[in-house]
């Protein structure tokens, strides 16, 4: 583990009305965050997208026909670079401002925090976490838990 990131680019696009919707900031704070201690630097991109958008790159991406709640695309290094250069991306996450919206409000959560759960999520899927067995699962939820808790945030699968 390292102490970083010591140098982080978040790029924060907004392809949504920003009502509703945090600041940069935020997500720059959420990232770093996720971040910390697992690399020292990182460049990526946070797009928020509305429910077509979500739902084309959902069907693109990963061929389901809706719109899902957050997307990760990991960058994809170009092998062969010359020794010495290192390229700290990380890659992309797009996030559904509406999906985010209408799950905390049937979840009964505040909408920052879970914009920030689904932050985090993404981030730890853009270092290569994933929940596709029961102990990848838990393992990814329960560092979830903790760096939110770093964050003020409650444990969002608590009711889940």
């Amino acid at each position: 583990m390292t102490k970083g990131p010591v140098r982080l680019d978040v790029a924060v696009g907004y392809a949504v009305s920003r009502a509703g919707v945090p600041a940069a900031v935020s997500f720059r704070k959420w990232v770093a965050a996720a971040l910390k201690g697992r690399i020292r630097e990182a460049d990526l991109a946070l797009r928020l997208v509305d429910t077509s958008e979500g739902r084309a790159l959902n069907q693109h991406y990963r061929g389901k026909d809706y719109a899902t709640n957050v997307l990760s695309f990991p960058a994809d290094i170009p092998p062969g670079l010359p020794k010495g250069v290192k390229l700290p991306l990380l890659g992309d996450l797009v996030i559904c401002a509406p999906v985010v919206a209408r799950e905390a409000k049937e979840q009964g959560k505040p909408l920052h925090a879970h914009y920030a759960h689904l932050t985090v999520h993404g981030c730890l899927h853009l270092l290569g976490l994933d929940h596709e067995d029961p102990q990848e699962a838990e393992a990814m939820e329960q560092l979830e838990r903790e760096i939110l808790a770093g964050l003020g945030i409650a444990d969002p699968y608590q009711d889940a």
